[in-house]
């Protein structure tokens, strides 16, 4: 084997070596494939490491190119790197000194489908040039799943309502853009109204938005919730309210007791009279049989006899205004 042959394997290994040195220097975290609407934004989570610790954001520079590509760049710090289609669009939220490097791309067009992929960079701090140690993490990159229809909310809320009762109504969305998050609008006026955003990983998160109001009746009313993303787009989710009265036996009751109150009003002193008479009439028919004693039955007969006539009257009189009040009670419900 002649030298020659000797030095381009030595040269191969050193460079095999070297690499796989590099790689296990730096490690990344990016999600592999994250949704994207249309016209909207997206927030890509990355974070990485070094072994050697971390760096100050000074000695660091973070950028973001399409995996075919290192110089297709759609995030730099220098503007003028940036490839056209992306120029405006792309951001860096996260700081490299915290070993984020978190990429923010807004107005989302069709093609940004990607995959793209992070690059980290030492910079020489007196002249910001980059060193040679710099890494593109290109088994880690992240892909775009376009979405072209906003994602309409969920709703979770109770069959009924109860009327005069508090009744509470959930509207959520799923997006990917906590910097610009959906607004959530109902098209019902109530002061009562709470939003919730909440990280539910994965570079997902969840708008939540809770209304509480009182029903007042069952009109079938339309209950709608408005999702607007950034960007314009909207969605909605409408459901009909059913509202139940409250049990109310009042036009039960009432009745019932007036009716037997009326019966023992004029029920007991009608049996307490009729036996009063009863019994002063029997004592009389065991007295002698003169004429005054004849008379005298004679006239409490007539007197018992009025006495119901006048009853009757004002039973009848009585019934009548029960009459009426029953009547217009009962067809006010």
């Amino acid at each position: 084997m002649d030298n020659e042959t000797k030095f381009m394997i030595t040269c191969m290994l050193f460079t095999v070596i070297c690499s796989s040195v590099s790689s296990d220097e730096w490690k990344a975290t990016v999600v592999k494939s994250i949704d994207a609407l249309v016209t909207s934004c997206v927030v890509v989570p990355c974070s990485f490491f070094h072994t050697g610790g971390n760096l100050p954001s000074s000695r660091l520079r973070g950028i973001w190119h399409e995996k075919d590509g290192i110089k297709k760049t759609i995030y730099h710090e220098d503007p003028t790197l940036i490839k056209d289609s992306f120029k405006e669009r792309t951001k860096m939220l996260g700081r490299l000194g915290q070993n984020n490097c978190t990429l923010e791309i807004t107005g989302v067009k069709d093609y940004d489908y990607g995959p793209f992929c992070f690059r980290v960079e030492l910079v020489r701090t007196e002249n910001n040039d980059p060193t040679k140690d710099m890494f593109s993490f290109v088994e880690d990159c992240v892909e775009l799943n376009m979405l072209t229809e906003p994602p309409k909310p969920a709703v979770i809320k109770l069959q009924t309502a109860t009327k005069g009762e508090p009744y509470t109504v959930t509207c959520s969305v799923i997006h990917t853009c906590p910097t610009h998050v959906p607004k959530l609008t109902w098209n019902l006026d109530s002061t009562k109204v709470t939003v919730h955003h909440k990280d539910i990983k994965q570079g997902n998160w969840e708008t939540q938005s809770i209304l509480t109001f009182i029903p007042e009746e069952d009109d079938n009313r339309e209950i709608t919730c408005t999702a607007e993303f950034n960007g314009g787009l909207k969605s909605s989710f409408t459901f009909t309210l059913h509202v139940k009265r409250i049990e109310n036996y009042n036009h039960i009751i009432i009745p019932a007791v007036v009716g037997i109150g009326t019966a023992l009003l004029f029920g007991i002193p009608c049996i307490l009279m009729a036996n009063k008479y009863k019994n002063r009439i029997a004592e009389l028919q065991n007295q002698e049989g003169t004429m005054w004693n004849r008379l005298s039955r004679l006239s409490i007969l007539f007197k018992f006899t009025v006495w119901c006539i006048k009853s009757a009257c004002i039973l009848r009189v009585f019934c009548f205004v029960l009459f009426c009040f029953l009547f217009v009670y009962l067809f006010s419900f």
